[in-house]
C-alpha cells in the first residue's frame, strides 16, 4: 500500500494491524500483519484494502479490477506507467467511445488495474 499511495501521490495512509484490535478480537498467527490499510485516491473516495487473516481460505482476485478514474488524461498516463513499471500491460491506456483514456494492466503485485478518466475530462 505504500507503493499504491506514493503512485496515487496520497499523504493520508493509514494502516491497521491485526494486533490493534482488543486481545479477545484477534486472531491466533495475525500478529504482525495489515488487517487494512486505506488512503485517498481522489475527492470522491478511499482505495482501501483488506487482507484475510490466516485459516479464512482466498481464491484469489480472479477476474476482479481495481478501477480508478483519474481527473485528466495526464493524470492517468501517470498513475498507468506507474502501475504498469514491472507488471504487464493488457490494454494500453487510449482513447474509448466512453472515455478520454482507457486501459487495463496488471502491476508488479499481481492487481488488475482499469483506469479510466471521466468523459469530458482533458
Amino acid at each position: 500500500m505504500t507503493a499504491y499511495a506514493t503512485i496515487f501521490g496520497a499523504k493520508d495512509l493509514q494502516v491497521m494491524n491485526f494486533s490493534d484490535l482488543l486481545a479477545d478480537q484477534g486472531r491466533p498467527g495475525t500478529e504482525g500483519l495489515v488487517m487494512h490499510a486505506q488512503f485517498s485516491a481522489g475527492p470522491r473516495a478511499p482505495l482501501m484494502d483488506c487482507d484475510i487473516p490466516p485459516g479464512m481460505g482466498t481464491a484469489g482476485m480472479g477476474w476482479s479490477s481495481v478501477f480508478h478514474a483519474a481527473p485528466t488524461v495526464d493524470r492517468a498516463k501517470e498513475i498507468f506507467a506507474a502501475l504498469s513499471h514491472g507488471g504487464e500491460v493488457e490494454l494500453p491506456l487510449a482513447p474509448g467511445s466512453w472515455s478520454p483514456a482507457f486501459g487495463m494492466l496488471t502491476d508488479r503485485f499481481g492487481t488488475r488495474w482499469m483506469i479510466s478518466v471521466e468523459p469530458g475530462a482533458q
